[in-house]
C-alpha cells in the first residue's frame, strides 16, 4: 500500500472512531456539561466544539486510549478558551476552570479522569438532559429536535433528512428551543414529584413520536426509517435504566421492541411495502419480540393502573404470539382497545379498534365503529380512515365502494410506498369487479 493510500486508510479509521464514540457518549458528554454550566445550549455548543476538535487531531495523532474522557477534557477547555475574554461568560467559566483543576494540574487530554468526577452525577445528569431536552414548554417538533440532537447526537442534517425537513429548518427548531430554555428561565434540575407524571408524559410522547415515524414514516420514499426506530429504542432503555420504576417507561420500551421486531419484514424484496395480514411472520426479530415479552412482564409487574403504552404493548404482543396471522386473537385486541379508549380517548384508537372488531365480530361491525370514528370529522384526510373502510368494505363483499375508499387513500397519503400500496388495492378491487 502506498504511503498515501496508508494516511488515507489511518483517516477514514479515525473518522470512524470519532463518530462512533460520539455516537455513544454524545448524550453523557452534553449532560456532564450541563451539569457544569447550567446551560443546555452552550453545552452542546461545547460538545460540537469538542467534536470538531476530534475530527481535526485523531487523524493526525491517533485515537487517543480513552476517547470520551477526551472529548469531556477538550470540551472544557476549550469553553474557557473561547470565552475567557467574554464577561457575560465569566462566572460559567470560572466554574468549570474550578472542575478543571480539580482533576490535576498537568494531565493529558487522552486521559479519561474527566468523566471520573462525573460518575458519581451521570445518571442524574442523564435524566436532567432528557427531562431539559423534552420540556413541555417547547413546541414538540422543538423537542424532538433537541433530543435527537443532544442526546442521540444526530446532526442537524440528519434529522433533517429524517423528518423530510432542509436542514436550515432542523436548525432553526433547536435554535428556537435553546432560546426558550434560556428565555423562560428553564433549569437544568430533575421535575418536582408534582411535576413528575407531566413530564415523564412529555418525554414519552417524544420518544414515541420519533419511534413511529420510523416505522411508518409519513411521507417521502421510504416506508419505513429503521434508524429512527433504533434511536427511539436507545432512549426507551436509557430511560428504563434511569427511572425503572415507572410503569409507562417500561410499556413503551415494550411497544417500541414489539413493533420494531416486524422491521424486517415489513419491506419486500423492491423495497414495497408488505402489510401486517401479508408479512412472513418467520422474518419476524425474535430476539426484539422475547426482549418486548420481558418489558411488558415488567410493566404489568409494576404498582400503579395500566397506561396507554402498555395497553398498547398488550396489543402487539398478541400479534407476536400468533405464529401465523390468522391465529391472532383479535377478541382480545378489541378488548384492550375498548380499553385504550377509555384510558387515551383518540378517533384513530377508535379506528384500530375498528379494524379488531372487524375481523372478531365481522366487517359490517367493524364498518359501523370506523364510520362512527369518522363522524368527528378528525379523520376526513387522514389516508387510514379510508384504507381501513377499505378493507372492510372489501371484505363485506362490497368491491366497487372499497376500491374508491382505497383510492382516496392514495391520494391522502403523502408516503410513496404507502400510496402504491393503496393504488394497488384499488386497481385490483376494480378488476375483480368486472367491467
Amino acid at each position: 500500500m502506498t504511503e498515501s493510500g496508508s494516511a488515507t486508510t489511518d483517516t477514514e479509521a479515525a473518522r470512524r472512531a470519532v463518530e462512533a464514540v460520539w455516537h455513544i457518549e454524545s448524550g453523557r458528554l452534553v449532560a456532564g456539561l450541563a451539569r457544569i454550566t447550567r446551560d443546555v445550549g452552550l453545552a452542546e455548543e461545547m460538545a460540537q466544539d469538542a467534536l470538531l476538535a476530534a475530527l481535526e487531531q485523531w487523524p493526525v495523532h491517533g485515537i487517543p486510549p480513552h476517547p470520551a474522557g477526551w472529548l469531556m477534557t477538550t470540551a472544557k477547555r476549550r469553553a474557557i478558551d473561547a470565552h475567557r475574554r467574554d464577561e457575560t461568560f465569566a462566572r460559567k467559566a470560572a466554574l468549570v476552570a474550578v472542575d478543571d483543576r480539580a482533576q490535576g494540574a498537568g494531565q493529558s487530554v487522552d486521559s479519561d479522569e474527566a468523566l471520573d468526577a462525573l460518575d458519581d452525577h451521570i445518571g442524574d445528569d442523564l435524566l436532567r438532559l432528557v427531562f431539559t431536552s423534552c420540556h413541555p414548554a417547547l413546541s414538540l417538533e422543538s423537542r424532538v429536535a433537541l433530543t435527537l440532537k443532544c442526546l442521540a447526537g444526530l446532526s442537524t442534517e440528519e434529522i433533517g433528512r429524517a423528518f423530510l425537513v432542509p436542514e436550515t429548518t432542523a436548525a432553526q427548531r433547536i435554535v428556537r428551543a435553546k432560546r426558550t430554555l434560556t428565555e423562560r428561565g428553564i433549569s437544568f434540575e430533575l421535575p418536582s414529584p408534582e411535576q413528575l407524571s407531566e413530564r415523564l408524559s412529555s418525554v414519552l410522547q417524544v420518544v414515541y413520536l420519533i419511534f413511529n415515524e420510523g416505522y411508518a414514516a409519513t411521507a417521502g420514499d421510504d416506508w419505513v426509517r429503521p434508524e429512527l426506530c433504533s434511536e427511539a429504542m436507545r432512549l426507551g432503555r436509557l430511560l428504563a435504566t434511569l427511572v425503572p420504576d415507572e410503569p409507562e417507561v417500561h410499556g413503551l420500551l415494550a411497544l417500541m421492541e414489539l413493533q420494531a421486531s416486524r422491521l424486517p419484514a415489513r419491506v419486500g424484496p423492491e423495497g414495497e411495502a408488505v402489510l401486517l395480514p401479508d408479512q412472513d411472520r418467520r422474518r419476524w426479530d425474535r430476539l426484539l419480540v422475547r426482549r418486548g415479552l420481558e418489558s411488558l412482564t415488567r410493566a404489568e409487574a409494576l404498582p400503579g393502573s395500566i397506561g396507554p403504552y402498555t395497553l398498547q404493548a398488550g396489543i402487539a404482543a398478541c400479534h407476536a404470539r400468533a405464529a401465523r396471522a390468522e391465529a391472532t386473537d383479535w377478541a382480545r385486541i378489541a378488548a384492550l382497545y375498548e380499553v385504550l379508549a377509555s384510558v387515551w380517548p383518540s378517533p384513530v384508537v377508535e379506528l384500530n379498534r375498528a379494524v379488531a372488531v372487524g375481523f372478531s365480530t365481522g366487517p359490517e361491525a367493524g364498518l359501523a365503529v370506523a364510520d362512527a370514528a369518522a363522524a368527528s370529522g378528525q379523520l376526513a384526510r387522514y389516508p387510514h380512515l379510508h384504507s381501513v373502510r377499505g378493507d372492510l368494505l372489501a371484505r363485506a363483499g362490497r368491491g366497487e365502494e372499497a376500491a374508491e375508499a382505497f383510492a382516496l387513500a392514495a391520494e391522502l397519503s403523502r408516503n410513496e410506498s404507502e400510496r402504491s400500496v393503496f393504488l394497488t388495492r384499488a386497481a385490483y378491487l376494480r378488476g375483480a369487479a368486472g367491467p
